[in-house]
């Protein structure tokens, strides 16, 4: 079984990225309707480093990629405080 590096690179990369600015989005809506709480921990953010889970955004689609398996992953979620948003 051989490892396409280029082909877990470019996986790995769209997903960072797709997950970044999914949990960004989540932040900035949250901080939009009222909750400042991701916004005070620096989660409105498109800097991946602020959303990385280990094992959800590393481990387990790095794992899969080189395993020919279907790449899954999750980042940490966004905190919303629900007594804060609007109503």
């Amino acid at each position: 079984m051989t490892i396409d590096f280029l082909a877990v690179a470019i996986s790995f990369g769209v997903l960072l990225l797709s997950l970044t600015i999914h949990e960004a989005a989540h932040a900035w809506t949250a901080n939009r309707l009222g909750d400042p709480t991701a916004r005070a921990l620096g989660r409105v953010s498109l800097n991946p480093i602020v959303h990385i889970d280990l094992i959800g955004t590393i481990v387990l689609p790095v794992l899969a990629a080189v395993s020919h398996f279907p790449i899954i992953g999750w980042a940490k979620p966004v905190p919303v405080n629900t007594h804060n948003l609007g109503g």
